[in-house]
């Protein structure tokens, strides 16, 4: 224990120093923890938006696949339509389980702020669509209670936005039609909070698009083979088929760019804390040159001179790895709004998950560089010949 008490009071003779040393080897261990943190969170998150979809596969219009899916899972609109007669003719397939037909409208709203507002409304299968997301509660109200009625079911934070409880009535602009708010979701932390819901035939009737769908759901049979029911719906005319599964992974690629680039931003500022390490270690011993000359001229053997240098290193990174991980811990909410200004696409929930394993992780690999930059300056501190630097300090 006496040499853990005298490797601290070293550290403590130059204060400034071991400071910025321990600052340095923080921000380190923060953009580590960070780092890994994120690429656990954010593929959570978004396998969290997958499966709140309630299903597997996604029929649109021909198109980009990487945008419908995108438009979808962000509760957009759909730029191109397709007809209902593709949903039937998707329901005969033998691996179909279930399908919800969906079609999504925009209005612009003036009332929104000074230059107005887009609102999307999302008309839905009032029979299918709320079996396939059996998850989502209510926190006022319930489901529709006429399918081919004026009524609406606000996700959470659009209730919020627009300020309407059960009972209360809704106008679309310029359609100058008043929809009946029967439900108000609970928060679901997803792409639901912001939706408006309304019967699929009604939506059709109020924007003129009967027969129109933008997306149909499917969920395909639990012992059914995915690909194959891909392929059988590639052979639909004019529809692009969305595999979420491979939409999941088309976004993975598309911020891996971006992930790399951190890995280098990291590695980078391991590498400067590790110099930093080393630099200040390394000044202590030639400061204390004619000190550890006489500790060894008094018996002190080169094992127990490296010990004490080597664990000034070890606290030292010890602190700053914990400090880091504070840092982390404290920031991660700061952190996940400058990842979702710049990543294109940044699933809904908590996209940085920091746990008690990753934190000691990251709290390893620290002392795995504080160990590895103790070698050098401990090493030089053994050799020191106790006659060398008596004579040193005559001079």
């Amino acid at each position: 224990m006496k040499i853990y008490q005298v490797a601290y009071k070293n550290l403590l003779r130059k204060k400034v120093r071991s400071g910025l040393t321990l600052l340095g080897i923080a921000l380190s261990a923060w953009v580590l923890v960070s780092l890994l943190g994120f690429n656990r969170g954010y593929e959570q998150a978004l396998n969290r938006d997958i499966d709140n979809m309630g299903f597997q596969v996604l029929v649109t219009a021909k198109g980009c696949p990487y945008e419908a899916a995108t438009l979808m899972l962000k509760g957009g609109t759909g730029l191109r339509y397709i007809s209902e007669s593709v949903a039937k003719t998707i329901l005969e397939h033998p691996e179909v389980e279930a399908i919800t037909p969906m079609l999504m409208q925009a209005m612009f709203d003036p009332n929104k702020g000074e230059s107005g507002g887009i609102t999307a409304y999302l008309g839905i299968d009032p029979g299918t669509y709320p079996r396939m997301k059996s998850f989502l509660k209510f926190k006022q109200g319930a489901w529709f209670t006429d399918p081919d009625g004026f009524e609406t079911v606000l996700g959470y934070e659009a209730a919020e936005l627009e300020q309407r409880e059960v009972g209360d009535s809704m106008l679309i602009p310029e359609k100058n039609i008043e929809l009946k708010v029967v439900g108000i979701l609970s928060r679901t932390g997803t792409q639901d909070d912001g939706t408006i819901f309304v019967p699929i035939k009604t939506l059709q009737r109020i924007f003129g698009m009967d027969g129109q769908l933008t997306g149909v759901g499917v969920k395909v049979k639990r012992d059914a083979n995915i690909s194959l029911v891909e392929q059988d719906l590639y052979d639909l005319p004019d529809v692009q088929v969305v595999s979420l599964a491979q939409v999941k992974q088309t976004i993975m690629d598309l911020i891996t760019t971006a992930k790399m680039m951190v890995f280098s931003i990291a590695l980078i500022a391991i590498l400067i804390a590790m110099l930093g390490v080393i630099n200040t270690i390394l000044m202590s011993v030639f400061e204390r040159f004619q000190e550890i000359g006489i500790i060894k001229s008094i018996g002190a053997m080169p094992w127990d001179v490296f010990k004490l240098i080597w664990v000034e290193t070890i606290i030292l990174c010890f602190l700053g790895g914990a400090l880091g991980i504070a840092f982390s811990l404290g920031l991660s909410k700061m952190t996940e709004v400058l990842i979702r200004r710049l990543l294109p696409y940044t699933p809904t929930g908590s996209l940085v998950a920091v746990n008690p394993g990753l934190a000691l992780i990251t709290l390893a690999m620290v002392l795995g560089i504080g160990i590895v930059s103790g070698l050098y300056p401990a090493w030089r501190a053994a050799r020191v010949r106790p006659l060398e630097s008596i004579r040193s300090e005559g001079e």
